[in-house]
């Protein structure tokens, strides 16, 4: 009797404990991190980095502890046009030769929603360090229909400003504030 009360308990005491923190990688084929920002007045103008690395670190039933880190090279970026790319790659823009990569490192995770949360963390970018907030929506988590791994998917948006970088070339001409959109998969590590 006492074994059965002894194993009824410990049971009860692993069915109260939170799960386990999941560690999952960056899939840079399936994740896009765009920008956009006001041309002149006339147009947006948007672009992408086409190469980033991460890991995030994900507990379900506490998500505040988890952690976020993004490393993002600067010299993928694709303005849609060669010779607007070369610019936003030049040294009035992103200055890719001094600075090869920006970083995004969470410092605070908030749920605002069954599948909200309000991301800050410390964004890395020509040079010098600021605190950013993304809103992030989660899509979709479970497995993979095809390898059957774990797959966590994610949309967020935020808003810097490039001023708050150093990165002035031709303000105010051309916007200040610049829209991030970031469509992401991560798979388990």
């Amino acid at each position: 009797m006492f074994k059965i009360i002894r194993n009824s308990v410990l049971v009860l005491a692993l069915a109260t404990l939170p799960a386990r923190a999941e560690t999952f990688d960056l899939d840079s084929t399936h994740t896009s991190i765009m920008y956009s920002l006001n041309h002149l007045g006339f147009s947006t103008s948007r672009g992408i980095f086409r190469e980033a690395q991460g890991r995030l670190v994900l507990d379900e039933t506490s998500p505040e502890a988890g952690r976020l880190e993004v490393v993002v090279k600067t010299a993928s970026v694709d303005a849609f046009d060669v010779g607007r790319s070369n610019s936003v790659k030049g040294d009035k823009f992103l200055d890719v030769e001094h600075f090869p990569e920006m970083r995004f490192v969470s410092t605070k995770i908030e749920r605002t929603g069954s599948t909200t949360a309000k991301v800050t963390g410390d964004l890395s970018l020509h040079g010098i360090t600021r605190p950013v907030t993304l809103d992030v929506v989660l899509v979709k988590k479970g497995k993979h229909p095809i390898t059957g791994a774990q797959r966590g998917g994610f949309s967020a948006t935020g808003l810097v400003k490039r001023s708050d970088f150093q990165i002035l070339g031709f303000l105010p001409m051309v916007g200040d504030d610049v829209t991030i959109t970031i469509d992401a998969e991560f798979g388990a590590s």
